[in-house]
């Protein structure tokens, strides 16, 4: 029985997707069946999630993992030429922890070819001055946060105040203490994303001074919210 015959049958609730074999939830995926592709990603998400984390150890860089494979299966669905559907999601899934992984290697050199150059001290003091000039981006962002964000971040980060104290002091749940610091910090990492690449697409700043900047936003950073 082809896959346009069981689809009578699903729509009628006789079988369900769960009874469908790979061979047709691809079949249903490249014919644009939101049903089948939800029936794949129930099938291989916890699968391949239990095997990245064995590879990254981290569970969001999982997530994100996860999140952009399954997304680009329904992106390309079209595309889809594979008639084993694990084997390839596995594949995939392989090559992007892959490129994870090079990217942290790619990463991890720069910073600490940076970091030498900052130790070498062959830095002007004219760069302190934008250092300052950058804790007081990062005391402008954390402004920008949402009221009630920046009021939980602030306990946190600058009073010192545990999870509990916050709820206590807020008179909300410790889960959302928890939930509202991690979203700060994700807001203000994207933020001064996008300052790094406004830094290193200017061609009228000068190498030496931008590579200061940059490891001296880091270190404010990582210093005073990682």
């Amino acid at each position: 029985m082809g896959y346009k015959s069981k689809s009578i049958l699903l729509k009628t609730g006789i079988i369900s997707y769960a009874e469908l074999p790979d061979d047709d939830l691809i079949v249903g995926l490249r014919a644009g069946d939101k049903h089948a592709y939800t029936e794949i990603y129930n099938r291989y998400k916890n699968v391949l999630q239990n095997h990245a984390y064995k590879k990254l150890g981290d569970f969001e860089e999982v997530k994100d993992v996860l999140q952009e494979l399954f997304t680009q299966l329904w992106v390309k669905r079209e595309e889809l030429q594979t008639t084993n559907l694990s084997g390839y999601l596995y594949v995939a899934i392989r090559n992007k922890i892959f490129n994870l992984h090079a990217h942290r290697i790619v990463k991890s050199k720069y910073i600490e070819s940076l970091e030498e150059y900052i130790d070498s001290g062959n830095f002007s003091t004219d760069n302190r001055v934008r250092e300052k000039e950058f804790t007081e981006m990062i005391n402008k962002e954390i402004d920008a946060l949402p009221l009630k964000m920046r009021t939980v971040f602030l306990l946190s980060r600058s009073k010192g105040f545990s999870h509990k104290e916050i709820a206590e002091t807020l008179n909300i749940a410790e889960q959302t203490v928890s939930k509202q610091i991690t979203n700060a910090l994700k807001i203000l990492r994207m933020r001064f994303q996008v300052f790094f690449f406004l830094f290193l697409s200017s061609s009228h700043f000068p190498l030496h001074s931008m590579v200061y900047c940059l490891i001296s936003l880091r270190r404010i950073f990582l210093f005073r919210y990682g």
